[in-house]
């Protein structure tokens, strides 16, 4: 049986160091909430490009972040070996989410566009506006207020600027497409 390709795979968290002396590791969490982490239940480990399972036997949330136990993993010694390592889950494995949520990894990568409005010419029906393109969303930041893509310049981009536009929906971001892996934004365009 083969197992999900690279390309199938989100990471989910980062194992950041051990925790004690049986095998247990700190694991810094991606999810929303953190301990969504543990539920999972079928891990990856990214290791020298390649993906292998793993299996958390036992976890819990200790302080700001988690903490889990490396089934087979009874000593420090070995479980020192797996820091640093990103764990990921098969994009299949994430729970569905509602009309407009997205999870961050579909926003990465996508084309950024903003409204350009012109101003008539005196002539009154020239209404026209034309779209321009910001880069595309290289990644996200979580902010706390609310979450801020950066948005990176590509070869078709108005400029080489690298922007941070708030990932504001309805207000900034007028809209998201998928399919056409496009993200619409009612921002400013600095001189």
């Amino acid at each position: 049986m083969v197992g999900p390709s690279e390309d199938d795979l989100l990471v989910v968290g980062k194992i950041t160091g051990c925790y004690g002396v049986k095998g247990w590791v700190k694991i810094h969490s991606y999810t929303e909430p953190r301990e969504n982490f543990l539920r999972f239940g079928k891990w990856m480990l990214q290791r020298r490009g390649a993906a292998e399972p793993i299996e958390f036997d036992d976890g819990r949330v200790q302080g700001k972040g988690l903490v889990a136990h490396i089934a087979g993993v009874d000593d420090r010694t070995r479980a020192e070996a797996y820091s640093g390592l990103e764990v990921a889950v098969s994009a299949d494995s994430l729970p569905t989410l509602e009309e407009g949520d997205y999870y961050w990894s579909q926003l990465q990568g996508l084309q950024v566009w903003c409204r350009e409005d012109h101003e008539p010419d005196g002539d009154e029906t020239d209404n026209s506006d034309t779209r321009v393109l910001l880069g595309t969303v290289d990644y996200l930041i979580e902010t706390g207020a609310n979450d801020v893509l950066v948005v990176k310049p590509s070869t078709e981009s108005i400029d080489d600027r690298e922007r941070l536009i708030p990932y504001l929906p309805g207000d900034v971001v007028t809209r998201v497409d998928l399919d056409r892996a496009v993200i619409e934004v009612d921002w400013f365009l600095e001189e």
